[in-house]
């Protein structure tokens, strides 16, 4: 017998689930439910296949940057000029305290990092680590403002 693999998504009520999710992370069984028009057990139901399957990997908490002390954001353009060790780079990267994010992007830079620092002599001190730990160069663009991040897809 042959094994068909399950789509992550299976229909139009687990997408339903899952946007109520993006809108808010702790959405109860209760409001699931109501969102979707299955019981709270058919939800739970569904909520554990979606994590089992990886749709939904983790919850998490959205942060006000500046109320934790980390109002300054950049992003910051990392260009390898050693790719021996390319593979160990983001790992590296990781271990820095600021780097909130590492993204392997096509084009000449080899990663885009986003970063969080309390003050810019803080980004200063961050951007020399990235060079200590990552044979780099690097481009450093300011956020002025964030409109939205992470915004889940309207309806």
């Amino acid at each position: 017998m042959v094994q068909r693999e399950v789509p992550p998504i299976s229909d139009a009520v687990d997408e339903r689930i899952v946007l109520t999710l993006m809108a808010d992370g702790r959405a109860t069984l209760a409001t699931l439910a109501a969102a979707t028009g299955l019981s709270t057990s058919a939800v739970q139901s569904r909520l554990q296949r979606l994590e089992k399957r990886g749709v939904i990997a983790g919850y998490r908490a959205v942060v006000d940057w500046e109320a934790v002390g980390l109002p300054v954001s950049a992003f910051v353009a990392v260009t390898l000029r050693d790719y021996t060790r390319q593979e160990e780079i983001p790992e590296l990267l990781r271990a820095l305290d600021g780097v909130v994010s590492c993204y392997s992007i096509a084009g000449a830079p080899s990663y885009l990092l986003r970063v969080r620092t309390a003050s810019l002599s803080a980004l200063e001190d961050l951007i020399n680590e990235i060079h200590r730990v990552a044979p780099a160069s690097t481009e450093t663009t300011m956020v002025l403002r964030a409109y939205f991040e992470d915004e889940p897809p309207h309806d």
